[in-house]
């Protein structure tokens, strides 16, 4: 049988995500954002599409680098105003029965507590169509809006993370056991004391005593998401993840991360196979090549690059400087945040850079056809640079969407990539990995917690 994808649409519960600019389509949804209607609709799409999940980003600060503030941010709504992902989940779930989330949330300035209730209730609400992306958090003014003068540092937020998630993992999988609640109505007893234990964790960034406030949902742990690319973030990837958000530049580096990820997998006693990996892509398609040109015409003359900088936090503004002047004179005068010019190739002009982020082909995972030509080009990515999945770039709500439903999936499906339709009652971990998979598999770190002589035992922490 030929691989399947996996689809998710990428979203993010603002007005401008990762497509700066076009909000003021006419035809684009985004200002919408606050209203209930807006999830349910888009729920109810997805599902009608029979796309895997919405995958929710989020951030806890705004991008105020670019220009040394930001009103560049709040002028393009560039990820702000924006509300908390978890909250539109039950709203979504209500008026579906397969589709599954993917919320993001920080580790590094939120006791894990709190959350791990947040997550079981959504599991429970979901019956077991929920996933967690694992996050740490970069921006310097997240840092400030939690009490700290600046960024914690990259590798430390790695060491806090794991030590967050090893306080989950004792909380989820181990302070109730399987058949702790037996609703005994004569007996008038709802759950058995004595299969319900407190978690007692002391460690360097936490002290949690437990139990755990949530019976055992479906899944118990969600699905693990997480993004990375870094030494430090490959490891803990290594360790947790279940589905790696990556990439690369050209198909051998996509193809090296994979398999970095999986030897990390391999080296914590995982099976390799136990990890999936998704890319962030963007299609552009229609019915002829006239109507892609036509499309593809009309969302780069709404881009914004000044969102764009403002977004990649860049301490120079280009749009200060002569289209046609050198990056490698720009670099030799010193100019203001010049150090972050090193990225680019020094005869570049400005004009070549800011055509870089006003371009849609900019990313490795990118199409723009008919619906052959895109389904040519997903099969290459599943085939050739071996990832198992996509999120899908939002250009238009809903029309991104819709427009991957009606031309791109029947296509798919004519070619075995694509399911037919939904397994029903299945979680979202036993659409990604197989029936009967709902839990965490025995080889996961955090599995070791199910049995209870173990809970007690201090964890060895990850070594970066």
């Amino acid at each position: 049988m030929p691989k399947q994808l996996h689809v998710n649409l990428f979203e993010m519960n603002c007005v401008s995500h990762i497509v700066h600019g076009l909000w003021v389509h006419p035809e684009n949804n985004r200002h919408r954002f606050n209203d209930l209607e807006y999830w349910t609709e888009l729920a109810q799409l997805l599902e009608y599409g029979t796309f895997d999940g919405v995958f929710l980003a989020d951030v806890i600060g705004t991008y105020d680098r670019f220009r040394n503030g930001p009103e560049t941010a709040l002028r393009e709504a560039m990820q702000i105003p924006s509300n908390d992902p978890l909250m539109v989940i039950p709203a979504m779930a209500a008026v579906t029965k397969n589709l599954g989330f993917g919320a993001t949330f920080s580790t590094t300035y939120e006791p894990p507590f709190a959350f791990a209730r947040r997550m079981s209730t959504l599991d429970h609400l979901t019956k077991g169509r929920v996933g967690w992306n694992i996050v740490t958090s970069y921006l310097p003014n997240a840092a400030r809006n939690f009490g700290h003068d600046t960024e914690v540092v990259h590798d430390h937020r790695y060491k806090i993370a794991d030590e967050y998630l090893d306080v989950l993992y004792k909380l989820w999988e181990g302070s109730w056991d399987d058949d702790a609640v037996i609703i005994d109505r004569e007996q008038r007893v709802y759950t058995d004391p004595q299969k319900v234990r407190y978690i007692n964790h002391v460690g360097e960034h936490f002290r949690v005593a437990g139990p755990h406030l949530c019976q055992p949902s479906r899944q118990r742990t969600p699905v693990l998401f997480q993004a990375t690319g870094s030494p430090a973030g490959i490891e803990f990837a290594g360790r947790h993840a279940e589905v790696v958000f990556t990439g690369g530049l050209d198909t051998p580096a996509v193809r090296a991360n994979i398999q970095a990820m999986r030897n990390k997998a391999v080296a914590h006693e995982r099976d390799p196979e136990g990890l999936k990996f998704i890319v962030m892509a963007g299609v552009i398609v229609g019915r002829t090549d006239e109507e892609v040109s036509r499309k593809l015409d009309s969302y780069r003359k709404l881009m914004s690059v000044e969102a764009s900088l403002a977004h990649h936090q860049s301490a120079i503004d280009l749009t200060a400087y002569p289209s046609d002047a050198l990056i490698s004179d720009l670099i030799e005068l010193k100019v203001d945040g010049w150090e972050s010019l090193q990225r680019y190739k020094p005869e570049w002009t400005v004009g070549t850079v800011l055509s870089q982020f006003s371009g849609f082909n900019r990313e490795r995972f990118f199409v723009a056809g008919t619906p052959t030509v895109v389904a040519d080009e997903i099969e290459k990515w599943l085939d050739v640079d071996g990832i198992d999945g996509i999120n899908l770039r939002q250009y238009l709500s809903f029309e991104t969407a819709r427009d991957f439903i009606e031309l791109v999936i029947p296509e798919l499906r004519r070619r075995g990539r694509f399911r037919e339709r939904y397994n029903e009652g299945e979680t979202l971990r036993e659409r990604l990995f197989g029936a009967g998979q709902a839990r965490l598999p025995s080889d996961h770190f955090g599995a070791r917690y199910r049995d209870a002589a173990v809970l007690q035992q201090p964890a060895t922490p990850l070594r970066f």
